[in-house]
C-alpha cells in the first residue's frame, strides 16, 4: 500500500518517540551563517575551544568538544530533536532496518540497575533462559553500574556468531549467574497476528518500520481467508517510527483518497498524505488499542481512524508527541534528527502534548507478576516540549490530558538513563497471549462480539 502526497519534502522523516534521554545537536557553522547576526557570536565559542586546548588539565579531542558544543547548543530546542554521531547515526538506520546482531533484550534501567525488559522470543536470550527482571550486572566482567544504557546495548550488540557473557542476578538465585550467548541476527518483527476466537483477528503493531506495510498486508490476508468479521488492532506502547508507514497503515483500513495526515513546518505550508487505494477492508468491525505507551506515528493511526468514524479507540490516553523529526546525514557521516514540522489529524487536530482521547477509557489494571507499570511519562512531562498550537490554552490541554488519567508531573527523565518505571501499562506477547490476563483486550473482545451480534440480529429481522 503506498501513500499520496502533496509536495515533495525532505528524503526521511520519523515521528517516534523516543524514551531514551536525548543529546541534541546540528551542523553548528552552517545554520549559524544563515541566521543574521549569529554568527559573530561565535567569536566566543573560538575563544572558549582555544583555551581549553591550551589550559585543560589534560589534553582532549577536538572532535569531541565540538561534538559536546553543538550538543549544548540546541539542549533547549525540544526533547526529540538529537545530534547522533557516526556510530549512532549508523545504529539508527540499522534499528530503523529491524535486524541487527545481538542477543535479543529489551532492556532498561530500574533502581539504578540494568534490568531485562523482556527477552524477544526465539532469539539468543530466550533459549538461554534470560527472563523480564533479571539483572545484568556485568557484560563481559564490565560492571554495568557506571554505564549508560547506550553503553549497555553497545556492548552486547555485534556480529552474528561472537560471543558475549552477561552476568545475571534473579530473585531466588543464591548469587550472581553467568550467561555466555552467542549473538545472531535479531529481526524484529513489528506485525504480529493471531486468530481469536475463530472470528476477531488480532494484530499488534509494536512500531512503524521499513517492512510494516507489508507484514500487515499478509496478517490482513490472513484474516480475510480465515473470513474473520471483526479487527483489533493493538497499538499499545507503540512508539512510533516512520511516517510513510502510518499513512500505509491507516490507509489499509480506509477508503483512497482520504487524508490520513497533514504536516505543518514553520512556514505554515501543508504537506498532506492521503489513501492511494481502497482495501477490502473499509467496513469491518475494528477497534484500536492505545495507552501512554502509543505515540507519533500511532497517535497518527488512531488519530485519523477516530476523526474519520473508522474504529473505537479504546484504552487509555495517548503520549502526545504530535511533532516530526527530519534525519539528515551530516559530510562526516554523523546525523541530525530534527524537529521540523507538527503533524495534524483530518479534522485539524494536534495532538501534541495532549494525546488522543480513547472514545472508550479502558485502564489496565495491575496484573500480579506483569512487567510494565501504571505511571506512564508522557509528552507533557518532558522539560522542554513544544506546546499544543490548536487548543487556546494550556488549562484546556490539561483537562483533556486529565481524562486520560496522563501524568502532570513535571519530571522529564535524565538524560540517557531512561527508568523502566516509566513505561507504561503492560501488555502481553501476542505468541504468548491469554485473553484473561489483559483485561483491554478482552474488553475490546466483548465489544466487537457485542457489535456482531446486533448485526446478525439486524438482519435476521429484516
Amino acid at each position: 500500500m503506498s501513500f499520496i502526497r502533496k509536495r515533495k519534502i525532505v528524503p526521511l522523516i520519523i515521528v517516534m518517540v523516543f524514551v531514551l534521554g536525548m543529546i541534541i545537536g546540528t551542523g553548528m557553522v552552517r545554520y549559524s551563517q544563515a541566521a543574521n547576526g549569529t554568527y559573530d557570536n561565535l567569536k566566543t565559542f573560538t575563544e572558549v575551544l582555544s583555551i581549553i586546548q591550551k589550559d585543560y588539565v589534560k589534553p582532549v579531542n577536538t572532535k569531541d568538544l565540538v561534538y559536546g558544543a553543538i550538543k549544548g547548543m540546541v539542549a533547549d530546542l525540544d526533547p526529540h530533536s538529537s545530534f547522533m554521531t557516526p556510530k549512532e547515526y549508523k545504529d539508527m538506520q540499522v534499528d530503523t532496518k529491524g535486524e541487527f546482531g545481538g542477543l535479543g533484550i529489551q532492556i532498561g534501567v530500574k533502581d539504578r540497575a540494568l534490568t531485562v525488559i523482556a527477552p524477544i522470543e526465539d532469539t539468543p536470550a530466550d533459549k538461554a533462559g534470560i527472563k523480564a527482571g533479571d539483572k545484568i550486572i556485568k557484560i563481559d566482567g564490565a560492571p554495568t553500574s557506571d554505564m549508560t544504557l547506550t553503553q549497555a546495548v553497545d556492548k552486547m550488540r555485534g556480529p552474528k556468531g561472537t560471543k558475549v557473557t552477561i552476568t545475571v542476578m534473579r530473585d531466588g538465585f543464591a548469587k550472581p549467574k553467568d550467561f555466555t550467548l552467542v549473538r545472531d541476527i535479531i529481526t524484529i518483527k513489528s506485525v504480529k497476528s493471531k486468530i481469536l476466537d475463530k472470528e476477531i483477528g488480532y494484530v499488534r503493531i509494536s512500531q512503524f518500520q521499513e517492512k510494516t506495510d507489508s507484514d500487515l498486508e499478509k496478517a490482513l490476508k490472513t484474516f480475510r481467508d480465515n473470513k474473520v468479521k471483526a479487527i483489533i488492532v493493538d497499538l499499545r506502547n507503540d512508539p512510533g517510527g516512520l511516517l510513510n508507514m502510518a499513512v500505509n497503515v491507516a490507509g489499509e483500513f480506509l477508503p483512497s483518497g482520504k487524508l490520513v495526515v497533514y504536516i505543518k513546518g514553520r512556514n505554515g505550508e501543508k504537506d498532506q498524505f492521503f489513501t492511494s487505494q481502497s482495501s477490502p477492508m473499509t467496513h469491518i468491525p475494528m477497534v484500536v488499542l492505545v495507552n501512554g505507551g502509543s505515540a507519533s506515528a500511532s497517535e497518527i493511526v488512531s488519530g485519523c481512524l477516530q476523526d474519520w468514524g473508522r474504529a473505537v479507540i479504546m484504552g487509555t490516553q495517548t503520549f502526545g508527541k504530535g511533532s516530526v523529526q527530519t534525519v539528515i546525514g551530516l559530510s562526516d557521516g554523523s546525523g541530525l534528527r530534527l524537529t521540523t514540522a507538527k503533524y495534524y489529524t483530518p479534522k485539524n487536530r494536534s495532538i501534541q502534548d495532549v494525546g488522543i482521547t480513547p472514545d472508550i477509557v479502558v485502564k489496565q489494571p495491575k496484573v500480579a507478576g506483569a512487567t510494565g507499570y501504571p505511571h506512564a511519562l508522557r509528552e507533557v512531562d518532558l522539560e522542554g516540549h513544544l506546546n499544543n498550537d490548536t487548543l487556546k490554552n494550556k488549562a484546556r490541554a490539561a483537562d483533556r490530558a486529565n481524562k486520560g488519567d496522563v501524568s502532570v508531573s513535571g519530571i522529564g527523565p535524565t538524560p540517557n538513563e531512561p527508568k523502566i518505571d516509566e513505561t507504561p501499562e503492560s501488555t502481553p506477547v501476542p505468541s504468548k497471549l491469554k485473553t484473561g490476563d489483559d483485561y483491554q483486550l478482552q474488553r475490546a473482545k466483548d465489544l466487537l462480539k457485542g457489535l456482531l451480534i446486533l448485526d446478525h440480529t439486524s438482519g435476521k429481522n429484516k
